[in-house]
């Protein structure tokens, strides 16, 4: 065994990432690593190239233990990585990207000379034929990442970790990535590929380990092996263990109130079509990777689009930024609240208040009093556990975060408000008063967009689901069809295969 995992270990302040895990690569193999977010992936990569120090279990390489303190020292033992960014430097040649740090010398100065002589030569042996005096950054992401996986190899030469590296190619880019992958195998080098999309994981690797929030769940050869069974794997549910759910009661056929034709962003999504009507939750589901949240990004001119047309009741509209969706009068409340949603060292009152006093400008500021009532009016309507509306909000728990992030946009009454992944990382309790707040807002009229990975959460809210897998919307389901076992069937499903469950109870999507 060319590298072996046993019992690896790493904790943080209140998360146990790893648990245990075993993991095992063979020489000659491309090896799957999957898991959703959280599941210990990146983790485990960086305890592999020494990025974490592990709190427990061993790493050995060809039966030597090993104990990388940096990425350095693990590059020296003969693990490289190669990273969805690309993390060389596009303002340097090719050349001097390949070889930097260890140029060739003559009488003490670097020998350009036979450093573009040796990059060709490296780049030969991956069918490259490239101008290597021109800079890294003029050429596609698809020649950079195999630049880097050229770098990494003559570095290291053993181990290769490809971090999510077709994320941003397109399908002629990633076959002729795949290409080097299966030509470095037959070298004899292991490989360990994460990525979200399965049809890649099917066509390429040779094993599959799968990891669940922070454990190891099933290791196994591909080809024993079916998509159902590893989706399975992969949320911690199995179709045997169907339960009925709370189903939103039969609501009449919304008006239709927003329109969106063709919209796409190349190698984010594909083009996709969508309806939603007033009073509606649309539900999105699909893997992590599958273009949930760009989708959504897209609406709300996060990342706009590059094709496509919206319009509303009144006619076009233009969604080419946030300033513009919230004109519209969208909301979009972020999957990563820390990051994206809260502002940590603010108050509670401040965090509520934001987006309103963004939207009326920062010369009509809104006075204190009124600032107070909005706060607690939804510090009451939203139950937020806090000893009062001046408190620093990073100090809440995460559950109450969300309600505030979520107060923010209902004090700017959006008629559209997107939600992804509403409920991950709070408890029980907040869970519920989530879902049921949601319940309340169609009950008032809001449409909404929810984006989740838990399959029970959006079966209890949703009108229709929109099921995508590997960035293209490909299902829709709705009322009665509307079931784990649908979706997980649609998920799974091989190219044109899952096309059938678009008319799954309604209309295409």
């Amino acid at each position: 065994m060319l590298l072996s995992i046993r019992s690896l270990t790493k904790v943080f302040p209140g998360t146990r990432a790893l648990d245990g895990v075993d993991f095992d690569l063979r020489a000659g193999e491309v090896h799957a690593l999957l898991g959703e977010n959280g599941a210990g992936k990146s983790t485990l990569i960086k305890c592999l190239t020494g990025a974490y120090a592990r709190d427990g279990g061993t790493i050995a390489l060809d039966g030597q233990d090993i104990d990388p303190r940096s990425t350095g020292e693990a590059q020296e033992l003969g693990i490289g990585t190669v990273y969805q960014e690309v993390n060389l430097l596009p303002n340097l040649t090719v050349a001097q990207n390949l070889l930097f740090g260890r140029e060739p010398r003559r009488f003490g100065l670097i020998d350009a000379r036979a450093m573009r002589a040796e990059a060709r030569r490296m780049l030969a042996g991956y069918g490259l034929d490239l101008n290597v005096d021109r800079d890294l950054g003029t050429y596609s992401v698809a020649i950079q990442q195999i630049v880097a996986i050229a770098r990494a190899v003559a570095l290291s030469g053993k181990v290769l970790i490809l971090d999510e590296p077709t994320a941003s190619l397109d399908a002629r880019e990633v076959e002729m990535l795949f290409g080097v992958v299966r030509d470095l195998r037959a070298r004899g080098l292991g490989i360990i590929f994460v990525s979200h999309f399965l049809n890649q994981v099917f066509d390429l690797c040779d094993r599959v380990t799968v990891l669940r929030n922070g454990q190891h769940i099933v290791t196994t050869e591909i080809a024993a092996l079916d998509r159902m069974a590893l989706i399975e794997h992969m949320l911690g549910r199995s179709l045997q263990d169907e339960v009925l759910h709370a189903r939103p009661p039969a609501r009449r056929a919304p008006d239709p109130m927003l329109h969106f034709h063709g919209l796409s962003r190349q190698g984010v999504v594909a083009p996709f079509d969508l309806t939603v009507g007033r009073g509606e939750v649309v539900g999105l589901a699909g893997l992590l990777g599958s273009g949930r949240t760009e989708s959504a990004e897209m609406i709300f001119g996060i990342r706009p689009a590059q094709t496509g047309t919206a319009q509303d009741e009144t006619g076009p509209i233009a969604l080419t930024s946030p300033r513009q969706a919230i004109a519209n009068g969208f909301g979009f409340a972020p999957e990563d609240r820390k990051t994206a949603g809260i502002v940590a060292d603010l108050s509670i009152r401040e965090n509520i208040v934001l987006g309103l006093q963004a939207q009326r400008g920062w010369m009509r500021p809104i006075p204190r009093a009124e600032q107070n009532r909005i706060a607690d009016e939804y510090i009451r309507r939203l139950d937020i556990r806090t000893s009062g509306r001046e408190k620093r909000i990073g100090d809440l728990s995460g559950g109450n975060q969300q309600k505030a992030v979520l107060a923010r946009w209902l004090a700017m009454n959006p008629r559209f408000l997107i939600l992804d992944e509403p409920t991950r990382g709070i408890d029980v309790g907040a869970h519920a008063e989530i879902l049921h707040l949601i319940h309340q807002l169609v009950d008032q009229g809001m449409s909404l967009l929810v984006i989740s990975s838990e399959l029970d959460e959006l079966i209890a809210v949703s009108d229709r689901v929109i099921v995508l897998r590997d960035r293209c919307h490909v299902a829709e389901l709705a009322g009665d069809a509307i079931s784990g076992e649908a979706i997980m069937r649609a998920i799974a499903a091989t190219d044109g295969a899952g096309d059938a469950a678009v008319h799954s109870g309604g209309e295409a999507a």
